[in-house]
């Protein structure tokens, strides 16, 4: 690939994880109005919307025999299951504790390839995994209830599976990227998650009569800039570089979660969730410090 074209990603992946870490306010917001899974069913319906209008750029379809059962995983792990996920864990958990465990998502992916891809993972690099993991697990246990973490060692746990969907979305994603654009693949997810989502949310819970302007206004949000574009980008920028390599940008979830947290919800983390949130990030950083293969395109065939 081209230096532009690798830059082109960087910004691309930059980009959608300050979305990406704006989402967990507006889910908090979305949340506090409206049954948590008729906020998932909003944003997919409004995804879907969007990318039905665009239908005209909806780029390459090159579609070969068995592909189905990796589209039918892709969505499965990503919105299906992840969002379930997601929902349970802002219940219980603040945004800015929740936003700190998506930084094992890099190791999680590095696992994943070593198990599913065969790729090898240094000493390094396990180390790092098993450090961020230790100060994942600290960070949960230093949280105490509060009018924003109900139950913060439930909530992380239940984002610490939200975590796992998105490994394997992310390892069936680059599988997938060489012969379908960021455009279909995102697409795809959106259609698939509003037809999974509308009969849950209605099984769950009655629609509220009435919603105000803050929470129409953040699931508007969550349906055409995160569903469609924070996607539409992360899926863009794992076509363009490996893996593991655009994994690494999770790291930044945090970062801009903890900002938009603090900025807009009013939370904090005590003094105990700062080191091991410190923790997670030195493992993470430990785990980068050697370069890891990128992964090879195809293998799970």
């Amino acid at each position: 690939m081209s230096g532009q074209g690798a830059r082109g990603a960087v910004i691309c992946l930059v980009v959608a994880m300050a979305i990406w870490g704006s989402s967990f306010i507006a889910l908090k917001l979305a949340f506090a109005e409206l049954p948590p899974l008729w906020v998932i069913f909003g944003r997919m319906a409004l995804g879907s919307l969007v990318f039905l209008l665009a239908w005209r750029w909806r780029g390459r379809v090159q579609y070969r025999a068995g592909d189905w059962k990796y589209l039918l995983g892709l969505a499965a792990c990503e919105p299906c299951l992840y969002f379930i996920f997601e929902a349970l864990a802002l219940q219980n958990t603040s945004a800015a504790q929740a936003g700190m465990i998506t930084a094992l998502l890099p190791l999680l992916v590095a696992m994943g390839a070593f198990a599913f891809l065969r790729e090898r993972i240094g000493r390094t690099t396990l180390a790092g995994f098993l450090l961020a993991l230790c100060g994942a697990v600290w960070l949960s246990l230093a949280g105490s209830a509060d009018e924003h973490a109900a139950n913060p060692l439930l909530g992380n746990f239940y984002e610490l599976l939200a975590m796992l969907c998105a490994t394997g979305y992310t390892l069936l994603l680059k599988h997938l990227s060489g012969r379908y654009s960021a455009f279909i693949l995102t697409a795809m997810q959106a259609l698939i998650g509003a037809l999974f989502f509308l009969p849950v949310a209605a099984l769950d819970a009655p629609f509220p009569a009435t919603i105000s302007a803050l929470g129409l206004g953040a699931l508007l949000y969550l349906g055409v800039v995160v569903t469609v574009g924070a996607y539409g980008l992360y899926n863009f920028g794992v076509s363009r570089l490996p893996a593991s390599q655009a994994s690494g940008f999770i790291n930044l979830i945090p970062v801009f979660t903890l900002l938009f947290a603090v900025l807009l919800l009013g939370e904090s983390l005590n003094a105990l969730q700062m080191l091991a949130a410190a923790l997670v990030f030195g493992g993470v950083a430990l785990s980068q410090w050697r370069s890891t293969p990128p992964v090879p395109v195809g293998v799970l065939d």
